[in-house]
């Protein structure tokens, strides 16, 4: 196989369809916008815009607010552990830590952390450090015989 010889997949590539080019396309004279009304014409719909009737989202009070300093966390599955384990992608005789993750391809760009989250399974014994843990993923942890222990950024703030 050669990159000349390459092809899409049939129907991969569908061409759009031109509208208001007469009766015999399908999509002529109206262009499938219906007939008159504000939605026939061009520069329509301004989002939110109800026609001069108080906004949804402006009768709603305001509420909260966003932290401007939240804790933004990498987050690894147990289930995507194990399968990183098993492929030899992780050594799970040494303790696996933020670097190992990284290396392994299980996240990306790390923030604040790695958090560990408990969907899936983990089979192995391992021993991990991580910046945050749920419950769930703890107690897996710690049911297949291993050890989690949080990072001293997390530590601290829970103090």
């Amino acid at each position: 196989m050669k990159l000349n010889d390459l092809k899409d997949n049939p129907g991969s590539r569908k061409s759009r369809m031109r509208v208001g080019r007469g009766i015999g396309s399908g999509k002529g004279k109206t262009a499938g916008r219906g007939v008159k009304g504000q939605t026939s014409r061009t520069g329509v719909a301004i989002k939110g815009f109800e026609g001069g009737q108080m906004p949804v989202h402006m009768r709603i009070p305001k509420r909260g607010f966003s932290p401007i300093a939240r804790p933004v966390y990498a987050e690894v599955n147990l289930g995507r552990l194990q399968a990183a384990i098993e492929a030899g992608r992780i050594d799970a005789g040494k303790p696996i830590t933020t670097a190992e993750l990284k290396a392994a391809g299980l996240v990306g760009r790390v923030r604040d952390g790695v958090r560990l989250l408990a969907q899936g399974t983990l089979r192995t014994k391992i021993t991990i450090e991580v910046a945050g843990a749920s419950a769930a993923a703890v107690s897996a942890v710690e049911k297949a015989g291993g050890t989690i222990s949080l990072t001293a950024a997390k530590a601290a703030a829970a103090e």
